[in-house]
């Protein structure tokens, strides 16, 4: 799971920005195992680097999750985003732009005031403006989104640096709802509904920017994140679902010994993972296993094997086939579906 929206975000925040490696590329790297020819080795230099400074701020976090934020912070860390890039001229990673910027239709604060409205950010960023009320203690982790989405924008009105003021901003973003105790694959998310909506985010910034106005790009990306964080549940419910419910199959055959056990075993499991109804006339083929299984049988074995595994309660008949008993372990009287509205309830 952590890989996973690991990968999922590092992709959306550099693909944000042009980059055109794919989640699986982006998984490849995580995992050491990508070799890219030399005309595309500055795609996998921005992958690594956005992982590295993701992993830094992790550690430090972990480190000292009291510390301070500061103008270096961002320095600091628009240097690791950089690294090793090539860059237009002027642009230094980490250090202050000298230049003026126009981003869109936005132009960018005034070079010389960049510092100084920095470090204002810092400031009201690390006041207890983002605070729960002491009688409110609820509101700690929707005020941690607000913050997060809020020094994302200011950032981005500042454009203090050179390059990679995005990433700089979502990278602060995740840092921010790290501190504030979200899971780390949470963390993600923002990024990738930001990736998702790419010509909405741009929209939204712009539209901020022209009415003056933070609720614009604020609502977009809480809405983003809710509908992120519902579509993440819903995968972890399926895959608890799943695990258990393969725990109940071993556990209803109480050991597999013989021949016939392991192979029914292996049809319940099989027909488990089929999005559709299995049709009786594809229960032999229905994976290598089955099929080797039930090379030296007859119709009958397979007839006899549908009949007793139907008697345990693991598989029932319906119109296009057989299915998984698997409500019986929801515990709702419903399906795995009703499960997950409660949940997202």
């Amino acid at each position: 799971m952590m890989q996973v929206y690991l990968a999922r975000g590092v992709m959306a925040t550099t693909a944000i920005e042009g980059n055109t490696l794919s989640e699986d590329e982006v998984r490849a790297i995580l995992e050491g195992e990508l070799k890219l020819p030399p005309s595309r080795q500055y795609l996998q230099q921005e992958v690594e680097n956005v992982l590295g400074a993701y992993n830094d701020a992790f550690k430090e976090l972990t480190a000292n999750p009291e510390q301070p934020l500061t103008v270096d912070w961002f320095k600091r860390f628009n240097a690791r985003i950089l690294e090793d890039l090539e860059l237009e001229e002027g642009v230094v990673p980490g250090e202050i732009r000298d230049h003026s910027v126009v981003v869109g239709r936005y132009r960018g604060a005034p070079a010389e005031d960049c510092e100084y409205l920095l470090e204002r950010l810092c400031q009201w960023l690390a006041s207890d403006e983002f605070d729960a009320p002491a009688d409110h203690p609820e509101l700690a982790a929707p005020l941690a989104i607000v913050k997060a989405i809020v020094a994302h924008l200011y950032l981005a009105w500042i454009h203090p640096f050179g390059d990679g003021n995005g990433r700089t901003a979502r990278l602060f973003e995740l840092q921010v709802l790290l501190s504030a105790g979200f899971p780390p694959a949470a963390c993600q998310l923002l990024s990738n509904h930001y990736n998702l909506t790419r010509t909405d985010y741009y929209r939204r910034l712009d539209q901020a920017t022209r009415e003056n106005n933070e609720v614009v790009f604020i609502s977009y990306a809480i809405r983003g994140f809710v509908d992120q964080l519902k579509e993440q549940l819903d995968r972890i419910w399926r895959q608890q679902f799943t695990d258990r419910w393969e725990q109940f199959v071993y556990q209803t055959f109480g050991g597999v010994q013989s021949e016939t056990k392991h192979r029914r075993l292996r049809l319940v499991l099989a027909v488990s993972k089929s999005e559709e109804p299995v049709p009786r006339a594809a229960v032999p083929t229905l994976t290598p296993v089955l099929a080797r299984a039930y090379a030296d049988k007859t119709s009958k074995t397979v007839t006899r094997d549908l009949n007793a595994i139907q008697e345990l309660g693991l598989l029932r008949r319906e119109p296009g086939g057989f299915v998984p008993a698997n409500e019986q372990i929801v515990g709702l009287g419903g399906s795995v579906s009703g499960v997950l509205d409660d949940a997202d309830g």
